[in-house]
């Protein structure tokens, strides 16, 4: 993205890297279709900035510097104000532009008077437009912003339906793993309105590199590194085979990430002390079709039994009947049962997503430029287990939690507004991974808020 203000070896700065000594490269540049010069914050410069915020985020984005003669490019400092300038540009947005678009504001304080400054507004180009500033939708016209004309409207709504095809493709990435069928947990984080070139620096790349280097490095985490045509995976890998990665994190150019984490199966004399417990819980629901079930349970349980010795393929991940067969008698209709293990899958996927926050404080990316869903691959059908009191109480009450879908993909959450400020990938996975079993978030029943809050202390 465009930025007036270049480091020593001509790379764009980014806001928070802007110092008072770099206003100077101001003065040889003019006004025009990303920049746009304030000398003071008056009444009727408030007045004209919703729309051109909104006519940058129609555009390519832009930079709004107040504080600086338009003419002359004089540095002509406006006072710090009682209350922050992010947040009364942010209300005036909130205000006068629908949807609000992404834009960061900061102060840049005189270094000889701290008492006054210069204000940077940088605008993003809109992922979603067309913004509308007042009933009007803007659009940069050389350095002035005017109504957009009706091909340019087709155009923006067309750039929204793009963007929101590229997202959904960003959420059906899929990592490779040599065991077929394994069942897998996983987060997308897209990055929104960021344009990478399509050949991307070396030094861009060892940059992001090192920086989950060092994430996986603070989560007491080695990774080996393998180069994909777009993107790099960081994974760790099994003692067995290295092509099979434990877990893994998909990066790209753009520094959208994909996080793949392998669900923890219950295998041999847990699963089958789970089954005997499960159909103990079971035992005294009503109806012939609870009664089937109990069957099936029965039959899972001495299936377990003859198998502590020798874990089933399924216990890994791969296929282990054909569809139709039964695993005892071999007239059934019910695949053999999969018990997850909330406990040790959700330690799992949280320690992962830790490495996502670290990868983020160390980049200093705000995850409100993300977009953010998570996927269940192969795992229709599991049945997640955990020994704590709270859920044995609910699988007596209505029956376990299980994946009781085959389309795993979750609707895509946009972090870009306020209810958004405190995410963290670690608190999203691990919330979530119990609503991709079927307990649901928020809901108006103590009871499940009280299970999703014992399971995520259970599994620390």
């Amino acid at each position: 993205m465009f930025s007036p203000f270049r480091s020593e070896q001509g790379a764009p700065k980014a806001l928070a890297e802007v110092t008072w000594a770099d206003l100077a490269q101001l003065a040889d540049l003019d006004e025009g279709y990303a920049l746009e010069f304030k000398q003071t914050f008056s009444p009727t410069v408030r007045k004209k900035i919703p729309k051109i915020i909104a006519s940058f985020a129609n555009s390519a984005g832009g930079w709004i510097v107040v504080g600086i003669a338009d003419r002359a490019k004089d540095v002509c400092p406006v006072p710090r104000l009682a209350a922050d300038y992010g947040q009364i540009i942010g209300e005036l947005a909130r205000r006068h532009v629908t949807p609000t678009p992404r834009f960061d504001v900061r102060f840049l304080p005189d270094p000889t008077n701290p008492a006054q400054g210069v204000v940077l507004v940088q605008v993003f180009e809109g992922d979603f437009p067309p913004y509308v500033a007042d009933g009007v939708v803007e659009v940069r016209e050389g350095s002035t912003s005017g109504p957009a004309a009706g091909s340019a409207l087709v155009e923006l709504y067309g750039k929204a339906t793009r963007r929101r095809s590229e997202v959904r493709a960003f959420c059906r990435r899929t990592v490779y793993y040599a065991a077929p069928g394994i069942p897998l947990f996983d987060l997308y984080l897209f990055r929104m309105g960021r344009r990478v070139p399509e050949s991307p620096s070396r030094e861009r790349i060892n940059a992001h590199a090192d920086a989950l280097r060092t994430a996986f490095a603070r989560q007491g985490l080695t990774c080996c590194v393998q180069h994909a045509h777009d993107s790099l995976i960081f994974s760790i890998p099994t003692a067995d085979d290295p092509r099979v990665p434990h877990s893994a994190i998909e990066l790209f150019a753009d520094e959208s990430l994909k996080l793949s984490v392998p669900i923890v199966l219950l295998a041999g004399e847990k699963r089958a002390q789970a089954l005997a417990r499960l159909r103990a819980l079971t035992a005294g629901a009503a109806g012939e079709k609870c009664a089937v079930r109990r069957e099936s349970l029965a039959g899972e349980k001495d299936q377990a039994r003859r198998e502590v010795a020798a874990p089933r393929a399924e216990d890994t991940g791969a296929p282990a009947v054909e569809a139709g067969s039964d695993p005892v008698a071999g007239t059934g209709a019910l695949p053999p049962l999969r018990l997850i293990s909330a406990e040790d899958t959700l330690t799992r996927v949280t320690r992962m997503a830790s490495v996502l926050d670290h990868y983020a404080r160390e980049r200093a990316l705000p995850w409100q430029q993300y977009a953010v869903a998570y996927e269940l691959e192969n795992m229709a059908g599991a049945i997640l287990w955990s020994n704590e009191e709270l859920y044995q109480r609910r699988v007596a009450a209505s029956g376990p939690l299980y994946c009781a879908t085959t389309d795993g993909v979750s609707r895509v959450r946009y972090l870009d507004d306020g209810a958004h400020d405190s995410f963290r990938a670690r608190q999203f996975a691990g919330s979530h991974f119990f609503e991709a079993c079927g307990l649901p978030l928020g809901s108006p029943d103590q009871a499940d808020n009280d299970l999703v809050d014992a399971l995520l202390r259970h599994s620390r």
